[in-house]
């Protein structure tokens, strides 16, 4: 007895359907990859640099700013059970080359600390030329405050700050100021660190650029 096997052709392309719902699948998937990074950016920039300018006086450059930010939620919460929190004010001047990149000749860094004591219900801010350091503030310039609203008003103003000595900024050379403000994560105690990088509701930061031409010191 003869037995004929039959078999059925079988493509091993996927059907069409299959590939749109795949697709519409990824589509959406980057689409809430997108959107919950939009949503990280506008909280990492809320807020921002309203008022940027320098001065040239016959001991070096000065900066003035006003800033306008909120404080996240998560790093107020942190401050009034004690943690204190850390900023870093960075002031970057880079003179013009035309045969090259850029020169740095100036790099002028604060560092802020914010502190509540709910003992005294009283804040504090410490500004330092350098890190704090764990043995102690250092020499640091120190404020008191009643209220956090105080606090901050002091932390959103700076006023003639010296960036750069007067032999670092060339007459009539164009300049850019590149000015960064920002939440301070590397100065929190280690857990903090680890549980608050990534996370949208730590990111504090601001920043902004001016160009400029010194003129001769009056």
């Amino acid at each position: 007895m003869t037995t004929t096997d039959f078999f059925t052709p079988c493509s091993t392309k996927p059907p069409l359907e299959a590939l749109w719902a795949w697709a519409l699948r990824l589509g959406a998937a980057l689409l809430c990859a997108l959107l919950l990074q939009g949503q990280a950016w506008a909280e990492q920039a809320a807020g921002e640099v309203e008022e940027l300018r320098v001065e040239r006086a016959e001991d070096g450059l000065y900066l003035s700013a006003t800033l306008q930010f909120a404080l996240p939620e998560l790093v107020e919460d942190a401050l009034r059970k004690g943690i204190p929190m850390f900023f870093l004010v960075q002031a970057q001047v880079l003179r013009d080359r035309w045969y090259w990149s850029d020169r740095e000749v100036a790099d002028a860094r604060r560092y802020l600390r914010l502190s509540y004591q709910p003992l005294t219900r009283k804040w504090r801010l410490n500004t330092s030329p350098a890190p704090f350091g764990n043995s102690g503030l250092g020499v640091t310039l120190g404020q008191s405050f009643d209220d956090l609203a105080d606090a901050l008003a002091a932390m959103r103003r700076i006023a003639r700050w010296k960036i750069a000595d007067a032999s670092a900024i060339e007459v009539g050379a164009g300049h850019t100021l590149r000015f960064h403000f920002q939440l301070d994560l590397s100065q929190l105690p280690r857990p903090f660190q680890i549980g608050a990088v990534g996370r949208a509701g730590w990111n504090l930061q601001l920043e902004r650029s001016l160009r400029f031409v010194p003129e001769a010191a009056p």
